[in-house]
Parts: structure tokens; C-alpha cells; sequence
């Protein structure tokens, strides 16, 4: 047997055990919609922000309303993980009824554009950590690809080199850029579902979230209040995605990966127990959700030991780490990419696949 058939080979055996993976996974019911646990978490969800909300007027003029602040940015966080998985369809079977559902929770509660999340997300979950395919590995202020980090001089040099030590205090700014992208997908000439109706959920969330505290609080608490619940919006919903991916390896922009292995090897999973599970939004079973985008939530670890071992059956590497040990990857990543060393970072499949 040629060499140059083994790639094709060892990718249609992958595909195989992907399908025999699915239909052991299909006959568990861990992809039956969870409409009843849903409707609970989004009714809960809402009755808390509405008590925050409560207890901003009640507080009024003290310091304590940051703390109100800090609360807020969980429940906002908490919003945009609901729209997240209404826009995978795991809420409900009614496809229409998952899209109102993201729509309205994402834009009236988070500030968040369904439709320019969508678009960005569906693009990521096709091909994640392949070079000029990821939207989530372009380039930006942070580079994560070495080659984006050559020719950066100047400020932009230096910061580049050291991207890794400013990663969080640049990650508080996600929450305030996740808005400004939301607005500027929908005010762009390209067509738009419902555009009206989302600018107008977003830009009223986001007036209300401002014009209330200025002015029920003097105005040194009340910018405080705004910094605290952005920053921390920005660092709680940034941080949940970065450590699923980074730091995992790149795949060339013109190679093929079969399904199983794109999202394996790419993916990593965050140990924990509930309360990792809460403030990550169940994206800690990063392997689990790439493999099954549909798939409720609360299944999510149910379905993990089926996962794992189905990896381990066929050879496929399946990594999980702590929180802070996936932290202690990504910042390393960072900064090794911002100094320009390249090897760590190649995709093991591409010895295969050449």
C-alpha cells in the first residue's frame, strides 16, 4: 500500500468511528432537547438580574452597589451562555423557537448580536485552530498564529512580545468589544434577519445598563459600577473561551482534518465540578460540545466518559487539564508566539498529511 494513500485512509477509518461514536451517543437520549431544565435556568437567570436591578435602587448612594456590579456581570455572563446555546439548538426542538430564544436573551439581557455571534461562531466550530479559517485566530491586537506576530514593531512590537503577561487585563475589554462587534454586524449593508429588533435589544440593554446608574448613584459610584460590570463581564465570558483552544495545535489552512480528530485535537477540556460547570457555561467540555454542537448542556458530562473512551479506543489524544493549569498553557502560548518561535505550535497531523 503507497504511503500516499494512508492520509485518505486513516481519515475515512476516523470518519468511520466518528459515525459508530454518534450512534452509540444516539442511543443513550444525551441528544434529546432539555426543554423543562431551560425554561428553569433562563426563568431563574432573568428573576436574578431583575433582583440586582431591585437592589441598585434600594442601595442607592454607597459603595456598596460594586458589589451589585460584580453580580451583574455574572448574570450577563450567564445570558450570553444561554444565547450560545440557543444558537446551537439545544433548548428546544422547534429550530425557530432556539433562535427567538437566543435572540431575545443574548440582545435584551447580555448585549449581544445573535446574528453577528452566529455567523462567527458556526465558522469557528467548522474548522477550529485552522489558519485563515478560525475567526478566533485572527489577527488583532493579540497574535495567535507566529507568523502574525512578525514585522510588529514599535509599541505594537513590545506589546506583541509581552501578550502574554497582558492578556487579562486585556480580556476586560472583550465585554465592551463583544458589544461594538454585535452593533457593527448589524449596521453593515449586508442583509439581516430582524436587524431592526436586535439593534434595538442591544442598544436598549446597553442605555439602560449606563443611563440607570448615573442616575440613581452619584456619579463616582455610578462609572464605577459601569467599569466593574464590563471589566468583569469581559474577563468572565473572554475567559471561558480561551482555554478550550489556545495553546492547542494550528492546522495549515489548506489541510484536511477528518471531523473526529478537527475537533479532539484542537479541543481542550477544564476539570471541575459545578461550580466550573456554572461559570464556564459548560464550555469545560470543550471536546464534548465540538463534537456534539446540539447537544444540551447538562449532558454534556454525562456524554464525556463515552467520549473519552472512544478516544482512547482508537488512539486519538483527548486532553483536560485544571483551570489554572490551561491558564498556565494559554499564557505561555502567548508569549512564545509573540516572541516568534514557531515549532511548538505545528499541528502533529501535518507530518501525516504531508
Amino acid at each position: 500500500m503507497s504511503n500516499s494513500n494512508s492520509p485518505t485512509l486513516a481519515r475515512n477509518r476516523f470518519v468511520s468511528s466518528y459515525s459508530d461514536l454518534v450512534a452509540e451517543v444516539r442511543d443513550t437520549g444525551l441528544l434529546e432537547r432539555r426543554r423543562t431544565y431551560y425554561v428553569i435556568r433562563i426563568a431563574a437567570t432573568i428573576a436574578a438580574f431583575v433582583a440586582v436591578w431591585a437592589g441598585v435602587v434600594m442601595i442607592g448612594d454607597s459603595w456598596w452597589q460594586l458589589a451589585l456590579a460584580a453580580a451583574l456581570a455574572v448574570i450577563s455572563t450567564q445570558f450570553g451562555f444561554l444565547g450560545h446555546d440557543g444558537a446551537h439548538r439545544q433548548m428546544f426542538a422547534s429550530a425557530s423557537a432556539n433562535e427567538w430564544t437566543a435572540r431575545i436573551v443574548a440582545g435584551a439581557f447580555a448585549g449581544l448580536s445573535l446574528h453577528w455571534w452566529r455567523a462567527k461562531h458556526n465558522r469557528h466550530h467548522k474548522a477550529p485552530n485552522q489558519i485563515g479559517v478560525d475567526p478566533d485566530i485572527e489577527p488583532g491586537p493579540i497574535a495567535f498564529v507566529p507568523a502574525d506576530a512578525e514585522g510588529r514593531a514599535g509599541i505594537s512590537g513590545w506589546f506583541t512580545r509581552h501578550q502574554g503577561w497582558l492578556f487579562f487585563p486585556l480580556v476586560t475589554l472583550e465585554g465592551v468589544a463583544l458589544h461594538i462587534s454585535s452593533i457593527q454586524g448589524l449596521i453593515g449593508r449586508a442583509p439581516v434577519a430582524h436587524r431592526a429588533l436586535e439593534l434595538a435589544l442591544i442598544v436598549g440593554r446597553l442605555l439602560f445598563g449606563m443611563v440607570l446608574p448615573l442616575v440613581l448613584m452619584p456619579l463616582p459610584i455610578a462609572v464605577a459600577f459601569i467599569v466593574v460590570h464590563l471589566a468583569l463581564f469581559g474577563l468572565l465570558l473572554g475567559g471561558s473561551f480561551a482555554p478550550n483552544h489556545k495553546g492547542m495545535p494550528l492546522v495549515p489552512k489548506d489541510m484536511r482534518v477528518d471531523f473526529l480528530r478537527r475537533q479532539v485535537l484542537m479541543s481542550r477540556n477544564i476539570r471541575g465540578g459545578r461550580f466550573t460547570d456554572f461559570m464556564m457555561g459548560g464550555l469545560n467540555y470543550q471536546i464534548e460540545h465540538h463534537l456534539f454542537p446540539s447537544m444540551p448542556r447538562p449532558n454534556l458530562a454525562k456524554v464525556q466518559p463515552l467520549v473519552r473512551a472512544h478516544c482512547a479506543r482508537h488512539g486519538v489524544t483527548y486532553t483536560e487539564t485544571s483551570l489554572v493549569g490551561s491558564y498556565a498553557i494559554v499564557l505561555r502560548y502567548l508569549n512564545q508566539v509573540g516572541l516568534g518561535e514557531r515549532d511548538p505550535f505545528t499541528c502533529p497531523l501535518v507530518q501525516t498529511y504531508r
